[in-house]
């Protein structure tokens, strides 16, 4: 079995790049905490916001669709899943509230992965849910002519139950060191629990719930009120690379967990400078509607729709922010990707050079 010791691994990981990427993070995180305790009851609006953005991407990545209507009503819980994929989204939705309401008291188990990977599935009734593989299975792509391949072959079954034992048991020692910073040891842990592939299904999903809750329980509370699941969808050709990256002789002890550290903390903190971003706007009071418009699209990472534009701003008609948005698209300041019903803008970051 592979060696799981992460004591010396970290060690490899501070490249100024990450240390650069640490450093900021940190200093948004006090941010953070000063704009949370001031403005606590102007947050309720992010905060589900985020829910619904979390549950959306999070299964989108997987293929995981239903209209945005439907999509509203399951997270809200006010309507009971009706597909397959409905029936998924609600075990998402439950899982992320209980990671939400309780993280202070979710320690990282195998019990408890096991426990959260059921309610993943309790709407379902499928057997698998709250149970490691009992065959193998491997990760796979295709190409654009339809050829699959093996990417990635994970962690035999009969091994699963040790490895996320060990996993945990590793994580738990190097958190309870005072000179390692958990920031490292996050990603490193969720690469490993993607590497070993314990379920037959839902093991992405599982890995970005890991990932919050690991988060929130060293202090990093962004995703309640920026989804962090949004960020990763928005980039998921990248976060495949890094995935694909670092786990490139994994079975020999000899990956490079660099990528995939440097890309989730580079997720992180685009989440804080989001978070920051909102804080400041709903701040300034002399900014006008076309000017948050602006500022919104300015800060997303990636593209933004009008429908969530609408979600982010709920006090701004739709014909001002269509307004706004033709004439950021004239001005040349955004850019104005697809058509009709996918249309999605984006900031010109070449008009600022």
């Amino acid at each position: 079995m592979r060696n799981y010791a992460y004591n010396n691994k970290w060690k490899k990981l501070l490249t100024p790049e990450i240390v650069l990427l640490l450093t900021q993070i940190h200093e948004y995180k006090g941010e953070q905490a000063l704009f949370v305790e001031t403005k606590a009851d102007t947050l309720t609006q992010l905060v589900e916001v985020a829910k619904i953005q979390s549950t959306e991407a999070s299964n989108k990545i997987e293929g995981i669709y239903t209209s945005d209507e439907r999509l509203k009503s399951i997270v809200a819980n006010k309507t009971m899943p009706r597909t397959r994929n409905e029936q998924e989204i609600a075990g998402y939705r439950d899982v992320l509230a209980t990671i939400h309401e309780n993280y202070t008291y979710i320690p990282v188990k195998p019990s408890i992965i096991l426990q959260l990977h059921r309610d993943l599935y309790k709407f379902s009734g499928k057997s698998i849910g709250g149970n490691y593989k009992v065959s193998e299975n491997v990760i796979a792509e295709e190409d654009e002519a339809g050829n699959k391949r093996i990417r990635f072959q994970p962690v035999v079954s009969w091994e699963t139950p040790g490895a996320i034992d060990t996993i945990c048991a590793e994580f738990d020692e190097m958190i309870s060191q005072t000179d390692v910073d958990p920031l490292l040891i996050i990603p490193m842990f969720v690469l490993d629990f993607l590497c070993i592939h314990p379920f037959n299904d839902g093991n992405g999903r599982m890995s970005r719930l890991l990932t919050l809750l690991l988060l929130y329980r060293a202090g990093y509370t962004v995703g309640k009120y920026i989804s962090i699941e949004k960020l990763i969808e928005q980039t998921k050709e990248t976060y495949y690379e890094a995935l694909q990256n670092s786990s490139a002789n994994w079975h020999e002890g000899e990956n490079d967990y660099i990528p995939f550290v440097q890309y989730t903390l580079g997720v992180v903190l685009a989440a804080y400078r989001e978070f920051s971003v909102r804080m400041k706007s709903m701040a300034t009071n002399n900014m006008s509607k076309p000017e948050r418009i602006k500022e919104l699209i300015k800060n997303i990472l990636g593209t933004i729709t009008k429908t969530e534009i609408m979600k982010e701003c709920p006090d701004i008609s739709q014909i001002t922010v269509q307004r706004a948005l033709n004439d950021l698209v004239t001005s040349g300041e955004i850019l104005k990707i697809g058509g009709g019903r996918y249309t999605a803008y984006m900031w010109n970051h070449n008009k600022e050079n």
